[in-house]
């Protein structure tokens, strides 16, 4: 049997990818050559639909008030950290597949990693929505893309079927949260886990089981997901 490539899941809509994103093609370009990028997004207008007569529910745990607001102090905290500010997006009723459909399109011309510090930039820097089709059609302009093409990826059939299989990659590969990373068997979730993943690409084997402390957190039982809106700093859903 074929091994399979390590890979990563990223969202436009996560901080913690932006972050993910700029550790690997700033500091790990070996590993950000050598890794699958795979998106991950909650499902919008055109996907839902399509993935629901398909049967494929994906885990996403809609996020608590606390969770926000915890993510909105501790995102603050790592940007400051990384020298970067923060322009807050306002985005009351976003569309996913608006800004994820149109990565296909750069990506097939070449410009995907491109778009998405653009879109990560646009949203996380400038506070810009990335579901106004305007929005990507500048990032499209700006990559010297047919940006009214990027625009309207959502209302592409082509385009929303490789989104609606990528999606249901995700829902395969177990994936509930973003920035998401694969190895063999090994599944990493957030930034703050990114180090390691690294360290398992570059060596290419498995880690070795890291040693139990006063702060380890006992596994999950087998089978058994946490209850609520569980998570860690580094990763959001």
């Amino acid at each position: 049997m074929a091994v399979r490539p390590p890979r990563w899941y990223f969202s436009l809509r996560s901080p913690y990818s932006w972050f993910a994103y700029r550790e690997l093609t700033e500091n790990a370009r070996d590993v950000a050559d050598a890794v699958e990028w795979r998106p991950y997004w909650e499902p919008g207008r055109v996907t839902a639909p399509l993935l629901a007569d398909q049967g494929i529910e994906l885990a996403y745990v809609p996020m608590s008030k606390e969770k926000h607001l915890y993510i909105l102090q501790d995102v603050k905290r790592l940007a400051a950290e990384r020298g970067l500010t923060v322009g807050w997006p306002v985005d009351t009723d976003p569309d996913w597949d608006v800004s994820h459909l149109a990565w296909f399109l750069a990506e097939d011309e070449g410009m995907g990693r491109e778009y998405i510090g653009r879109a990560c930039e646009a949203r996380w820097g400038r506070g810009l929505d990335i579901s106004d089709p305007a929005v990507i059609a500048g990032i499209g302009k700006e990559l010297g893309l047919d940006g009214d093409a990027l625009a309207g990826a959502a209302e592409d059939p082509q385009t929303v079927r490789r989104g609606v299989e990528a999606l249901r990659q995700v829902s395969r590969d177990g994936v509930f949260g973003v920035p998401f990373f694969i190895h063999r068997h090994d599944k990493f979730w957030g930034s703050d886990r990114l180090d390691r993943f690294v360290e398992t690409v570059r060596a290419g084997s498995r880690p070795a089981p890291a040693a139990a402390g006063p702060h380890s957190v006992p596994a999950e039982p087998a089978g058994q997901a946490p209850a609520g809106d569980a998570g860690h700093a580094g990763g959001c859903g």
